[in-house]
């Protein structure tokens, strides 16, 4: 995927008017969301971005300097207890998950501890496939109807689907978005 198409795959979901503020791309790959999201979010805007695997880390690491935003990259597990450099426990404006949940077996408990990270108000974004079998590639897939009961099952408002796209390799791309009440 282009950059300028995950851009528009996000829009919706980050919101128009958002600009700034920390946010942590979780299971971030090489940043092609990462990249996305700091277009999106703008000058001002910190972004961590986590993988667990070390050569998707020095990639992140490798990304030119982006004047949108400064992007801070983590090696760290998404599914335990997040550490983030320099800001402890600090609660962030969002978190995205793009194309990171379908790995996880317990989704509902992961996502329910990703959110205690996001400030009341805050935006939690996931990336995810719609009509896709289980598969070395999305283990555990979630549809839609799942990712809304997820949401609701994780104390987030407002879960919808802001944008679908037909995937490169089967199904349907879509990504849900909700706000933290």
């Amino acid at each position: 995927m282009e950059i300028h198409d995950a851009i528009e795959l996000l829009r919706d979901a980050v919101g128009d008017g958002t600009v700034g503020g920390v946010w942590a791309d979780l299971g971030a790959g090489t940043g092609t969301f990462t990249r996305a999201l700091a277009a999106l979010l703008g000058p001002g805007s910190t972004i961590y971005a986590v993988d667990d695997d070390a050569t998707a880390v020095r990639a992140l690491r490798a990304l030119p300097s982006m004047p949108a935003a400064h992007v801070i990259a983590v090696k760290g597990d998404f599914t335990q207890p997040l550490v983030l450099p320099d800001i402890g426990d600090a609660a962030l404006d969002g978190i995205l998950l793009a194309n990171a949940l379908h790995f996880v077996r317990d989704a509902g408990a992961v996502l329910g501890r990703v959110v205690e990270r996001v400030r009341p108000g805050g935006r939690i974004i996931v990336v995810e496939y719609d009509r896709r079998e289980a598969s070395r590639w999305v283990p555990y897939p979630i549809s839609p109807s799942r990712w809304l009961d997820l949401a609701n099952g994780a104390g987030l408002g407002t879960a919808s689907i802001t944008a679908t796209r037909p995937s490169e390799y089967q199904g349907m791309l879509y990504v849900g978005a909700a706000t933290k009440r």
